[in-house]
């Protein structure tokens, strides 16, 4: 086993051993490639450089109680790197290269999977770039799938406590229309001076506006929102926001629960009459929300009670963990295995 303080990872690199990769030349992908190199070497014209024609995704693998270890509804994860494809004009990459390269990488790099009982998990990487030069604005003919894998622990330093949010309305993460319910890499760079802007203010992230509107709650700069009330989870229904695997996972546990499940326009004026709130994805998992401050005109709209996360973040953060780590009976087919002996 590598020499790493496990139980104290944060959410960030750490070099592991090797990464995969596979390119699409010629009308047509290749083989998958095994590469100790972290550096990629592409032509200075690349259309990932200079039009954006880049998407990425991030999944999970687990070393569960049982001492197997599982990835976490990798065809989903696929599925939405496709769609991004499509959206930017990428090749899009088979559903059996990704399972391919999924599996690879993780039995290259088995020795960096955390033990179970520590909190961490291998982080899975996939980035789909545009290689082939163009000056003219087009797409690429020349691609590079990759997935590389780091350790990780969990994304904000709070873990699994409530975090203070901002609410911003003068900066958009992605225009109607537009990018914003595919992964690509344009539309975390939108978020950036707002989230920067809002860590430097003390808040753990910013949660945006719609970009039509201003009167709906969009989403946060690296997860979805989404609130309970009323025996209800209640999360954003807008074509601008990222169909976040963990908020699907979540809402399809909260109706196997007993909870109502809607997906509609959130009013920012209904934050403060939810009971509980939560930003979730794959980094994340679940944050619980303990208030809201709307930077426009200071309004908190105070959440959490007492600093706690409420009994329903608590109920739907085991429930999909266990899952997750072989703790509670994968009803839904969820977890596949992956062979690392």
């Amino acid at each position: 086993m590598q020499n790493i303080d496990w139980s104290s990872l944060s959410f960030g690199y750490v070099k592991t051993n090797y990464n995969v990769r596979c390119y699409y030349r010629n009308g047509k992908w290749g083989e998958l490639e095994i590469s100790s190199s972290e550096q990629v070497s592409m032509h200075m014209a690349a259309t990932c450089l200079h039009y954006g024609q880049e998407a990425f995704e991030g999944l999970k693998c687990y070393r569960g109680k049982d001492g197997k270890v599982r990835i976490f509804r990798w065809k989903e994860n696929c599925k939405r790197l496709q769609s991004s494809a499509e959206a930017i004009m990428l090749a899009k990459v088979p559903d059996e290269i990704f399972k391919a390269a999924c599996w690879k990488v993780v039995q290259l790099n088995k020795d960096f999977i955390p033990p179970y009982g520590t909190g961490g998990t291998l982080y899975l990487r996939p980035l789909l770039i545009g290689t082939g030069e163009k000056v003219g604005v087009g797409p690429a003919d020349e691609y590079l799938f990759m997935i590389f894998v780091t350790p990780v622990g969990p994304y904000f330093k709070a873990g699994f406590k409530p975090v203070k949010m901002q609410l911003v309305r003068d900066y958009d993460r992605a225009a109607p229309m537009g990018t914003g319910h595919v992964k690509v890499g344009g539309n975390y760079a939108a978020s950036l001076r707002a989230g920067e802007r809002a860590h430097h203010e003390g808040f753990a992230a910013s949660i945006f506006a719609d970009a039509k509107t201003k009167q709906y709650i969009d989403e946060a700069g690296p997860a979805n929102f989404f609130g309970i009330k009323d025996g209800k989870y209640i999360t954003p229904d807008s074509g601008s926001i990222l169909p976040s695997i963990t908020n699907l996972s979540l809402r399809e546990l909260a109706a196997d629960m007993g909870l109502v499940v809607e997906r509609r326009h959130v009013p920012i004026d209904e934050i403060g009459t939810f009971e509980e709130a939560g930003a979730c994805g794959t980094a994340a998992v679940i944050s619980p929300i303990d208030s809201i401050q709307d930077r426009e005109n200071g309004t908190v709209y105070q959440i959490a009670k007492n600093g706690e996360p409420g009994p329903w973040c608590q109920k739907l953060y085991k429930r999909l963990t266990g899952i997750q780590f072989g703790e509670e009976e994968d009803k839904f087919g969820w977890c596949e295995f992956v062979d690392v002996d």
